[in-house]
């Protein structure tokens, strides 16, 4: 129970179909930490916070279900605080949200719930699983409202995983859960949904780094360096290639005719280049770590092509391509080729498979 709405409803629904609940927050980040980040009047907007945790008790006591908060500060900042300042100093743009799912919420969480004795886990994300008999493998679908689809920042699941998971507010929308709320008597019914990274209060990334470095006394290696365009030709100078992802047009502070826009980071180097708009289109890219869920990874035979529509951020609108698989039957690495030049390719960003509504699976672009 997050404190939001929709694990609210979430809750709420569960027990009314008569199944024994727990409620359980999980506490992640230490709000009181790096305090220099937090805006005037206060961080808004952001997940996991104290009020979070206030609003998931009063909802708790609302339905009268036993609720908890367990903390797991300690993983959350191995398994992704660090990955994320890491992946951000090595030019790579990383999605905090699917480190969480994969190594905290659908991990350690699961194992926690084992210990209070319960068999499965709910959450409200936006997602459908399903179970085909005829491959005998749980398979994971896009929620039925398209606009709060999270599948994209699921994609890591394991079979293991899907088989213990529900998620009930997978064939509803938005407004519905809203009303769904309201009909229950949630307090939280009209709770603005949260934005931000739970542990970025003022979502300027490069700041948190620099003040995550202050705080433990680590002396950040030199990351200045140059910007220069697709020619070689050098515009200007940067403090560190964290503060640039690819795409980005704010904040280069050069000057230059035309629109320029962050084209790729060379943390080696520490040159970050820019170019014009149609210098960040790309037709293909390669995949590492593929989990695939809806189809078996043994199935998958290297080089043989796949169809599929890929995303390649949370907000991208899936595109068509052919998908190469590599490698032997585990098939962990794929060459993606676009039937039409896709804008800004990330790494560090995820390339997610779907069939339609189903999601075959996914890796992280290299």
């Amino acid at each position: 129970m997050s404190g939001g709405v929709d694990s609210s409803v979430v809750a709420g629904l569960l027990q009314r179909r008569g199944q024994r609940i727990v409620g359980l927050t999980m506490q992640l980040w230490n709000q009181r930490r790096l305090p220099e980040l937090v805006p005037e009047g206060g961080a808004t907007g952001r997940c996991c916070s104290l009020d979070d945790v206030y609003d998931a008790r009063h909802v708790a006591q609302h339905l009268g279900i036993p609720y908890y908060v367990v903390n797991f500060e300690s993983g959350f900042e191995e398994q992704v605080v660090k990955p994320f300042i890491d992946d951000y100093l090595a030019g790579r743009t990383p999605i905090p949200c699917t480190l969480c799912n994969n190594f905290i919420k659908f991990d350690q969480f699961l194992d926690l719930a084992s210990g209070v004795g319960a068999s499965r886990i709910a959450t409200g994300h936006y997602a459908r699983i399903g179970f085909d008999d005829a491959s005998g493998r749980y398979q994971m679908s896009r929620g039925a409202d398209h606009s709060k689809d999270q599948t994209y920042f699921l994609f890591g699941l394991k079979q293991e995983q899907l088989a213990r998971t529900d998620f009930p507010l997978g064939g509803y929308t938005k407004p519905q859960v809203r009303e769904l709320a309201r009909e229950l008597g949630l307090p939280v019914a009209a709770k603005p949904d949260s934005q931000e990274i739970c542990f970025v209060p003022n979502g300027d990334y490069a700041a948190f780094i620099d003040a995550y470095f202050r705080e433990r006394g680590i002396a950040p290696e030199k990351t200045q360096g140059e910007i220069r365009d697709t020619n070689g030709r050098v515009l200007g100078e940067h403090t560190g290639v964290h503060h640039f992802t690819v795409g980005q047009r704010r904040g280069l502070r050069v000057a230059a005719g035309e629109p320029l826009y962050v084209i790729a980071t060379e943390p080696a180097s520490q040159r970050v280049i820019v170019g014009r708009d149609e210098d960040l289109l790309r037709a293909k890219l390669s995949a590492k770590d593929m989990n695939w869920i809806s189809i078996a990874p043994g199935t998958v035979t290297a080089g043989a092509p796949i169809r599929a529509q890929v995303k390649i951020r949370n907000r991208h609108l899936a595109a068509e391509a052919t998908v190469y698989p590599i490698g032997n039957n585990d098939a962990t690495r794929i060459e993606i080729h676009f039937d039409e030049p896709q804008r800004a390719v990330t790494p560090g960003q995820a390339a997610v498979l779907y069939d339609g509504e189903l999601v075959l699976g996914g890796g992280w672009i290299e």
